[in-house]
């Protein structure tokens, strides 16, 4: 598996209009997770629903994360990517003895505008995946999970 760096341009507009539902997608500075730590990341993502967003779907794949989540009142969405990749960052080196930067600097962020927006961001999130080849059911993937509202 080769790693390709992201193809989104450095300076890329946030949009943060409170508590609106968000697809989030960051990517490793490098290298691929391991299994395990895709299930330490995963976890770690799910400890924090109810604390700082309300987590809807995750996608942990080797090199990216995909989230649809909803940042809690009073928090900016800025705010919860900064938790998110910093404290998971921590995690990840101490399980691996390692430091230093472990995600991209920049996330990409998009607002889910309707009900049919919604479905297909969980599909797509879902599918992601089926289409890379890792696995033939999306739901099978140990990195999906779904919080039903």
């Amino acid at each position: 598996m080769k790693f390709t760096p992201s193809p989104y341009p450095s300076k890329l507009p946030h949009f943060d209009i409170g508590q609106a539902y968000y697809h989030l997608i960051f990517r490793l500075r490098e290298g691929f997770l391991t299994d395990e730590e895709i299930a330490l990341l995963k976890q770690h993502i799910e400890e924090g629903n109810g604390k700082h967003y309300r987590l809807i779907g995750i996608q942990v794949m080797t090199n990216h994360v995909h989230l649809v989540l909803q940042p809690s009142e009073n928090m900016r969405l800025s705010e919860v990517v900064r938790r998110i990749k910093g404290s998971s960052a921590r995690k990840l080196n101490l399980h691996r003895g390692n430091s230093g930067s472990i995600w991209s600097d920049k996330y990409f962020d998009r607002i889910i505008r309707n009900a049919d927006d919604f479905e297909k961001t969980l599909l797509y999130l879902e599918q992601n995946p089926v289409k890379a080849g890792i696995v033939e059911g999306g739901s099978t993937y140990q990195g999906w999970e779904f919080h039903q509202s």
